[in-house]
């Protein structure tokens, strides 16, 4: 109860806060990329209920000669490849967690289709909010494994606390300011979960 209170009180002094950025942000997707300047999707959160995220659009609508689009390397680009590296992208999830679909901290929303793809180990991530960062964002966010991640998110629910959020948020300022682990090892985003690997 009172961390659902401390993050909406947050929510919103940051989103006044950071008004200005919300503005200049829109205007350089709006001139570089078009509309929409937002990217609204679909995923599951606190026992598995489903919400829309909200997120700084960062790739093109380009396609090949099929219709088909691009993958996300050749899409993520320029201005919005700029707005990723810096994690701007994630702002607008303020809004989600000012409506008490998400917090701060706690594991990452995925995509529904993932599913029916966890073990029982896995599926224990949506017994807390999902965050807008959380312990695997912090120690490794797309550098580490699908499996190591579910385990650092299973570990924070067994462990959280209000002490161990202020850490994961301050970890997660240094991890923004040096930029780092934004990309797997693979790709310019994460890989799809396919299922378990063990």
């Amino acid at each position: 109860m009172l961390k659902s209170l401390f993050d909406k009180i947050l929510a919103l002094f940051l989103i006044i806060l950071f008004s200005p950025i919300y503005i200049v942000v829109g205007l350089l997707i709006w001139w570089k990329m078009g509309e929409p300047i937002l990217f609204r999707q679909k995923r599951p959160g606190y026992k598995e209920k489903i919400f829309g995220i909200y997120k700084f659009r960062t790739m093109t609508n380009e396609k090949d000669i099929n219709g088909d689009l691009l993958p996300d390397e050749q899409r993520l680009v320029g201005i919005g490849k700029f707005i990723r590296s810096v994690s701007l992208d994630e702002l607008p999830q303020l809004f989600n967690v000012l409506k008490g679909e998400m917090s701060f901290v706690g594991p990452r929303p995925l995509l529904i289709e993932y599913l029916p793809l966890y073990n029982d180990e896995q599926k224990r991530r949506h017994d807390v909010k999902p965050g807008i960062t959380g312990w695997a964002q912090v120690n490794g966010r797309n550098a580490i494994s699908w499996e190591q991640k579910f385990e650092l998110d299973a570990w924070y629910v067994d462990n959280q606390s209000f002490w161990l959020d202020m850490k994961i948020l301050w970890m997660t300022f240094l991890k923004v300011v040096k930029r780092s682990d934004i990309s797997s090892s693979s790709s310019a985003t994460m890989e799809k979960f396919t299922g378990n690997t063990k």
